[in-house]
């Protein structure tokens, strides 16, 4: 049985990554065609020719206006998958027509439905608004992850491996030392992950990018809504400073990292990641700290998840990992995943309830 959930919004790309021109990406198993009409719709297909299923996003097929001209033999399609042309006749079969995705272009990113098409309601994609906010400044990015993504939802809902892993860079000792809080939104299917740390070094993706020096008071908040879309709220700030009983918080720096996670197939993964700020809004020089610093640690995740998944393939069956506290986040989203998925345990690995504290 399949580990990935269906009838699921899965982000596809970032809407700057599909122009009018052919686009190709593999989500959750399928190969999906994507391109932006001349009237700046995104449309999303299969990529595959009906005749004979040469992909039509390989050259030499072609768009010409706002119609896919397959490269092998030349079936044509328009921006709703309706094949028009087929050669040597005139006459077009009924069933020449290429599956359509649903999808849809919200907050930077393209969302396309896996699934029942009928199932598909847009309402239920989540929101990551700060990335086209203009109160907020955003650096992106994805990287390709031959690892499960069930293996990045543990490690984003565990980040006392920033101390370890990231040091040096976001990690510092406050992280893995301070005990998290969990709460499940059973109804919202959503996992709620908090640390918040009152005397912490301050590491320096936070201290050359803020100018904070010192201890400071780092909070991290996580909202993961299965499948796809992780949220970590960052707030800093120096010792002793606090939001204001209105919730205002003029004193703190605000930093939203978001996280679209992706089935590519069964083991590999597209990693999406972004950071937006609330601080510096206009320094270019902040904007390409965040984004080195930020694509480094992607890529030491994905170093170790990669290492992880070859690790997993050789286990022998049953095999039993250990839980501790900090896994209770990862736990519940195991246990939301697989309901989603139809299972009975956890795609990642054997859930063990973590003791209590």
């Amino acid at each position: 049985m399949s580990s990935i959930p269906r009838d699921q919004w899965y982000v596809a790309a970032y809407g700057r990554e599909i122009g009018h021109d052919l686009f190709s990406r593999t989500i959750c198993g399928e190969s999906i065609l994507f391109w932006r009409t001349r009237a700046g719709e995104v449309t999303a297909m299969s990529d595959r020719c009906v005749h004979r299923r040469f992909p039509l996003s390989q050259a030499p097929s072609r768009l010409v206006e706002d119609q896919v001209v397959c490269g092998y033999h030349g079936f044509t399609y328009g921006a709703d998958g309706v094949c028009v042309a087929v050669p040597g006749q005139t006459r077009v079969p009924r069933t020449a027509r290429l599956k359509r995705y649903p999808v849809v272009e919200q907050d930077s990113f393209v969302w396309v439905w896996i699934g029942d098409p009928a199932k598909a309601d847009a309402a239920r994609i989540p929101r990551a608004p700060w990335l086209v906010s203009p109160d907020y400044t955003t650096v992106s990015g994805m990287e390709p992850l031959r690892a499960r993504f069930g293996l990045l939802v543990d490690n984003l809902l565990d980040l006392s491996h920033e101390t370890y892993l990231h040091g040096g860079y976001i990690g510092t000792p406050e992280v893995a030392a301070t005990p998290i809080t969990t709460e499940v939104d059973e109804e919202a299917g959503i996992v709620y992950v908090s640390r918040h740390m009152d005397d912490a070094e301050c590491p320096p993706f936070y201290a050359k990018s803020t100018g904070l020096t010192g201890r400071i008071m780092r909070w991290q908040d996580i909202e993961y809504t299965p499948p796809c879309l992780y949220k970590l709220h960052s707030r800093i700030a120096p010792l002793g400073v606090l939001p204001n009983p209105d919730g205002s918080d003029p004193d703190a720096f605000h930093v939203e990292v978001v996280y679209a996670i992706t089935p590519e197939t069964e083991h590999s993964t597209h990693d999406f990641w972004a950071v937006a700020r609330d601080f510096a809004l206009d320094d270019q020089g902040v904007s390409d700290f965040l984004a080195e610093q930020n694509r480094t640690v992607v890529l030491q995740d994905v170093a170790a998840l990669d290492v992880l998944e070859r690790v997993i393939a050789t286990e022998p069956p049953g095999y039993q990992e250990l839980s501790i506290n900090i896994d209770t986040g990862g736990l519940a989203a195991r246990r939301l995943l697989a309901r989603m998925a139809g299972q009975a345990t956890a795609p990642s690995g054997t859930a063990v309830p973590a003791p209590r504290s």
